[in-house]
């Protein structure tokens, strides 16, 4: 487990980092040909403490880069972008009762969205270790980004 300004970054996991597209997600195989897509730490930290979550709906495909939900905060109102483009198979229904997950947990219960590829080769280009860690650690410093 990497930590950047006190954000915690698993290195097993997947990423889908892009800063002008606003998309800090991570992804997890599920081993089923399914993904589990979460916001990191450091959206979660971002964003500030969540308050509402409004997933899509679950059977609908998502092109990569658009919203697979809606999340807001006392100071932020935005999208979760898709990692790759898929179908939503979950919803996170424990979200809809409390959104803080995500920033109480953002790597386990908080989890936002399970997807079915329709492209492997999007999965394939996401990032990795430690050039995601790279990533992530220049998007926390530039935006003065810190958890804890």
């Amino acid at each position: 487990m990497a930590e950047v300004n006190g954000c915690q970054v698993p290195e097993d996991l997947l990423y889908h980092v892009d800063p002008e597209a606003n998309a800090f997600t991570w992804v997890k195989d599920n081993g089923d040909g399914t993904y589990t897509v979460g916001l990191t730490s450091i959206a979660a930290a971002m964003a500030g403490r969540l308050v509402a979550y409004t997933p899509k709906k679950v059977g609908k495909e998502v092109k990569k880069g658009k919203s697979v939900a809606t999340i807001e905060s006392g100071k932020w109102v935005g999208p979760v972008p898709a990692p790759f483009t898929g179908e939503i198979v979950e919803i996170n229904e424990s979200l809809k009762g409390n959104p803080a997950l995500v920033n109480d947990d953002p790597y386990g219960q908080g989890w936002v969205v399970k997807l079915k590829p329709t492209n492997a080769d999007e999965v394939n280009q996401l990032m990795k270790g430690p050039e995601a860690v790279e990533a992530l650690r220049k998007v926390a410093e530039e935006k003065g980004v810190k958890c804890g």
